[in-house]
């Protein structure tokens, strides 16, 4: 086999919101990177939804950009709506989302991608992935030209066997009007790699002059936002609302008489669907007793008149399509510009990878995105960029990146998916991050961006801005424990005036800061700062002392979630040797090999009882290497 003269450090397959990280992430750090896309004019572009983040979602774009990625300040370049979530509620799930200008979005991260050193985009589609003794050697592309690399990063979205779906006519294609890649899902299964197929889908688009808004309550842009980036100075772009309506019972007995015209419900689909994001008519199904929807209208972008109808989604013929979003008030006249779809595509179980998104069956291929079983824009660039590092680690033989379920969200995501795999496309949710408190959105460059800068994916001056805003934090935390606020007139005026009870005896300004009612404008009107402090600052400080005790907690409980993790299992443990392991645990273990009992605590259908099995069979395994050891040096 004749490869291209130029061989490469890592090649990435895909340029969706995966490949784009994962390119990105391995040139900066100073690999050689190919990124191969079927089209160079769909580069990171946004099939569905318009939008970036959202509850747990914009953790991981937070994350992200904390490791030198590139969503949210792209994000920040496209935005033309953001809000912020949960404001209501605590620190821990508060959220950043963004509306994107679809066609900005795409040419800012092709414009990024295409001024990265170290970086060459070329279009193809891949055909075949070239495998010798168990190692990744490189791929072929269409026309029958090879590549080498020492890593290979599959990152195809939905384009594995894809089969779009609308109501009784399917067709071949990883997107509407795009082409599917058969031969390389043939390649993957060719490898020994166990496939399965998941759904999903799009709803339609609308033209804006179609639309009636009076029926539809204007959604507008939060007022003052604060940017994705923590790199982001300002936001420049012009921000536009988007349209909130309802779906009526008269347009659910619709949607009921005309289901078996669906692709999903006549029997064309057989892809698991996500439970937590159904398609409208799966909604009329699985709650009967809801007799409206809501319906969400959002702008595709500045330059165009094509409207996202979030909520419509289905998998209906065009003309019933056309029926159906016209019984919707204010929709009446509406022109469906683009239909609604379902597609169905190949991925692979994630239990065959290993923590660093390296497949267990060949050496240097890693998979990243929807072909993990994922769903979502945030989640596939979140694995980009961790199957990024991992690749340019092993090029440069440096230690695999990983971070625990206690460190990032990203961390629990993966976690979730090579420990206990996905039948249905995986979403991110603040409920699966246990130690969610210290995972928030406002503290991910303090949590991340030092591991970054040891891998060269952010600079000294980001570097140094993080520890000074860490370093003011803390000195204006110990300040604060320090002064005292001394009852008068004044002090419990002030007080009442903020719906708080008044003191009696001189309090701790911290203690004060505890009280639901007060934030850190109480500690500029008692006891301001000698220098002026920047609103990160104050915002790290109101959190850090308001959540403190819950925070020491979760503190106290990751301590022993990290005991667990440094207990490590060896590679070539025998558990067929363990006596009390169930043959269903006995099987989950071999099938997916955690790396630490820590892991094999959180595999489906673990007990206490299994674990201390375990436990038993490492220290076996020890001693008797260790014995086998002292033998062989005596010969």
């Amino acid at each position: 086999m004749k490869f291209y003269k130029k061989k490469y450090d890592v090649i990435v397959i895909g340029a969706g919101h995966a490949g784009c990280e994962a390119a990105l992430a391995a040139a900066r750090m100073d690999c050689s990177v190919l990124l191969m896309t079927i089209d160079l004019d769909k580069i990171a572009t946004m099939p569905c939804s318009p939008s970036i983040g959202g509850t747990a979602k914009g953790q991981l774009v937070k994350e992200i950009d904390a490791l030198g990625g590139y969503m949210a300040k792209v994000s920040d370049a496209s935005a033309i709506q953001y809000h912020t979530l949960n404001t209501r509620k605590g620190p821990a799930v508060q959220a950043t989302r963004t509306q994107n200008d679809k066609q900005k979005y795409h040419q800012v991260m092709k414009g990024i991608l295409e001024n990265t050193r170290n970086l060459d985009i070329k279009q193809s589609m891949v055909e075949d992935i070239v495998v010798e003794n168990g190692k990744v050697r490189g791929m072929v592309e269409k026309t029958g030209m090879s590549f080498e690399a020492d890593s290979v990063i599959l990152a195809t979205g939905t384009f594995l066997k894809g089969v779009v779906h609308i109501g009784d006519r399917s067709f071949d294609a990883g997107r509407a009007g795009e082409f599917a890649s058969i031969a390389l899902a043939r390649s993957l299964e060719k490898n020994g790699f166990a496939i399965g197929r998941m759904k999903t889908g799009t709803p339609p688009r609308i033209h804006r002059d179609s639309i009636d808004f009076s029926h539809f309550t204007p959604q507008e842009s939060d007022p003052f936002p604060t940017p994705f980036s923590f790199s982001t100075e300002t936001i420049s772009s012009r921000m536009v609302p988007s349209y909130i309506g309802h779906t009526n019972p008269e347009l659910h007995q619709f949607v009921r008489k005309n289901l078996h015209y669906s692709a999903l419900y006549g029997g064309h689909i057989h892809g698991r669907s996500a439970r937590y994001c159904p398609s409208f008519e799966d909604k009329i199904v699985k709650f009967p007793e809801r007799e409206s929807h809501q319906i969400i209208l959002e702008h595709e972008g500045l330059a165009t008149l094509e409207l996202y109808a979030s909520g419509l989604g289905n998998s209906l013929p065009w003309e019933i399509q056309v029926e159906l979003v016209r019984m919707v008030k204010g929709l009446e006249s509406a022109e469906i510009i683009r239909p609604a779809y379902a597609i169905e595509y190949d991925y692979l179980n994630p239990q065959q990878l290993h923590p660093t998104l390296e497949t267990k069956l060949v050496k240097g291929l890693f998979l990243a995105g929807q072909i993990n079983g994922t769903s979502g824009y945030e989640e596939a660039a979140a694995q980009g960029i961790w199957a990024g590092i991992n690749a340019a680690c092993i090029v440069q033989k440096r230690p695999p990146f990983i971070l625990d379920r206690s460190e990032a969200y990203m961390g629990v995501m993966i976690d979730d998916l090579v420990t206990k795999g996905t039948k249905e496309p995986y979403r991110m949710f603040t409920s699966r991050a246990e130690y969610r408190l210290i995972l928030r959105e406002d503290n991910a460059d303090l949590r991340l961006v030092e591991k970054a800068h040891s891998l060269g994916l952010v600079d000294n001056f980001t570097l140094e801005k993080t520890k000074e805003i860490e370093k003011f934090t803390q000195r204006e935390i110990s300040r604060i424990k320090a002064s005292v606020i001394k009852p008068s007139e004044d002090v419990n005026a002030w007080l009442e005036s903020a719906g708080t009870p008044p003191i009696t005896t001189g309090v701790k300004l911290d203690q004060l800061l505890k009280r639901a009612q007060l934030n850190y404008s109480t500690v500029d009107h008692f006891s301001p700062s000698s220098e002026p402090l920047k609103p990160r600052v104050k915002t790290q400080v109101e959190i850090e002392i308001k959540y403190e005790g819950y925070i020491s907690r979760q503190q106290s409980e990751i301590v022993k979630f990290k005991d667990m993790e440094k207990i490590r299992i060896p590679e070539k443990i025998d558990y067929s040797l363990m006596h009390g392991l169930s043959n269903e645990i006995r099987e989950k273990l071999l099938k997916i090999m955690p790396e630490s009992l820590g892991q094999a605590s959180r595999i489906d259908g673990m007990t206490p009882a299994a674990l201390s099995v375990i436990m038993i069979g490492i220290t076996a395994f020890k001693k008797n290497s260790a014995l086998s050891h002292n033998i062989d040096k005596e010969k």
